[in-house]
């Protein structure tokens, strides 16, 4: 099985929270990190990550980072796996990996198709794309500036069992570290 840290990243709406919810189920000894937890606690003074992003909001998102690596490392240092579930593309994703002290740390990128993705935007009930972010926008910075780190899964045609199946067939393809 896996141990460790477990970083099931994507873009909104690719299924991270179904998928990394799933997969700590499976485990005997897991804890699911949701990564948004974090933005959501600054009640004010909040600035959202967007295109063209202010320095204050990449300085939330880099602590909301910080605080989901931390939480994760004290989860495995207890003894749980921890599975976080985050959107971490691009540079942020290198980043992450070097916030993450825990060993074995594995990294897993759902990377449905952009059509896939608008449909299961539409079927549910939050909502994460609008002006600020289109679909694809947010999966062209997936494909063109992420970079090729960990377990790559296209999820287009799989119910999340299956995406757990893959993830865990998969492992030591997702291990970075």
């Amino acid at each position: 099985m896996m141990r460790g840290v477990v970083l099931v990243t994507g873009v909104m709406a690719a299924g991270k929270s179904t998928v990394a919810q799933a997969l700590a189920e499976r485990l005997p000894r897991a804890a699911h990190v949701r990564g948004d937890v974090f933005r959501r606690m600054i009640v004010s003074g909040r600035e959202e990550y967007t295109p063209g992003a202010s320095d204050e909001a990449v300085a939330q998102l880099r602590l909301r980072h910080r605080l989901s690596a931390a939480t994760a490392d004290a989860y495995a240092e207890a003894g749980f796996t921890a599975v976080v579930q985050d959107v971490v593309l691009g540079e942020d994703l290198t980043a992450y990996v070097g916030l993450v002290r825990t060993r074995p740390l594995y990294v897993v990128v759902l990377a449905p198709d952009a059509g896939t993705v608008a449909a299961r935007e539409t079927a549910r009930t939050k909502t994460g794309y609008g002006p600020a972010w289109t679909v694809a926008a947010l999966d062209e910075a997936l494909r063109e500036s992420t970079p090729p780190v960990g377990l790559w899964l296209d999820s287009s045609a799989q119910t999340p069992a299956q995406t757990v199946e893959a993830i865990l067939a998969g492992r030591e393809r997702a291990r970075v570290a």
